[in-house]
């Protein structure tokens, strides 16, 4: 199965590709879409949507995992943020892809095991688990990869209890 993570923001969305198998994750490739700086909230969602478009079809994922806002830091950027998880989710559906949000308490505790790991132990343990030389950069593709590997664990844990 492979995974497109997205990790939302309207100046920087973080997206991670890995593919998982009977074994461990495969590191894909990961990236930052940053639209122009100064551009109106219209343009930088079109610009998002369309960059976005075009690594889904460059990579073309089994599934799309979306990191959900945390309202509680700042309404007015959980705001922002929910815009661009909108512009993922809109962009799974018109591709016929099934979509997955996860709240960031749920991808900490999926990728190290405790849902309140600092940002640091979150992309550490990314690296780790897909065998990296160095962490994902910038912060948001490494974020962005977390979000895979947390619908990854999902999968396996759902699927056994399903057995």
């Amino acid at each position: 199965m492979k995974i497109l993570g997205v990790d939302p923001g309207t100046v920087v969305m973080g997206y991670g590709v890995i593919e998982t198998g009977d074994g461990e994750p495969v590191f894909i490739k990961c990236g930052v879409i940053k639209p122009p700086a100064r551009s109106s909230i219209g343009e930088r969602l079109s610009f998002l949507y369309q960059h976005l478009m075009e690594i889904i079809v460059a990579t073309n994922p089994d599934v799309i995992a979306i990191e959900q806002p945390f309202v509680a830091k700042n309404a007015r950027t959980a705001l922002a943020i929910g815009r661009a998880q909108a512009i993922a989710i809109l962009s799974a559906a018109n591709c016929n892809i099934p979509s997955f949000e996860y709240t960031p308490a749920k991808i900490k505790q999926r990728v190290t095991t405790y849902g309140a790991s600092s940002k640091e132990q979150v992309q550490e343990m990314v690296r780790l688990q897909l065998g990296l030389d160095h962490t994902p950069e910038p912060d948001d593709a490494a974020d962005a990869l977390a979000v895979a590997l947390c619908h990854m664990s999902e999968t396996h844990v759902n699927n056994l209890l399903q057995q």
